[in-house]
């Protein structure tokens, strides 16, 4: 018997064309020591937030080819912010189109992977003697705001 693969991209087709912007946000718990690194741009590797933000972008653009049933979108803005705190990294995106389907995907997306960067550029200075991580953890991944809206023709 072969197995049914009942899997189905939206189909979008009848959908009017919108002004779309999602916002999404997350957070990466470090050592506050580490954090003081960053913010002082002593990190081995080079600037954690240069690069994060750098990924972002990329990843909103990149979303349909790692999250199989998101349709590609012309993306128009994306915006990121980092906001250092004494012993985490919050990241901010807001993704902007005129589409037929949202873009919360590729805010959260974009926010996911610019986290994952920060983890990339840090760990060396959060690994213990076992070379584990036992206080780092990205946390809160979420969409903050969805708004979509005719702009008139």
């Amino acid at each position: 018997m072969i197995a049914r693969m009942d899997i189905r991209q939206a189909d979008i087709s009848a959908k009017p064309v919108l002004f779309r912007e999602a916002t999404a946000w997350g957070r990466i718990r470090l050592k506050p020591e580490t954090v003081l690194r960053v913010r002082e741009g002593r990190l081995e590797k080079g600037d954690a937030l240069a690069v994060s933000k750098t990924m972002a972008l990329l990843a909103a653009k990149k979303t349909p080819e790692m999250l199989a049933l998101c349709h590609p979108l012309r993306i128009e803005r994306t915006e990121v912010e980092t906001k250092l705190n004494e012993d985490s990294i919050e990241v901010r995106v807001t993704v902007t189109a005129h589409e037929k389907t949202g873009v919360e995907m590729e805010a959260l997306t974009a926010v996911s992977i610019a986290l994952l960067n920060i983890w990339d550029v840090t760990k060396a200075y959060e690994k213990d003697e076992n070379g584990q991580y036992p206080s780092t953890r990205i946390e809160d991944i979420q969409v903050l705001k969805k708004v979509k809206r005719d702009e008139g023709s």
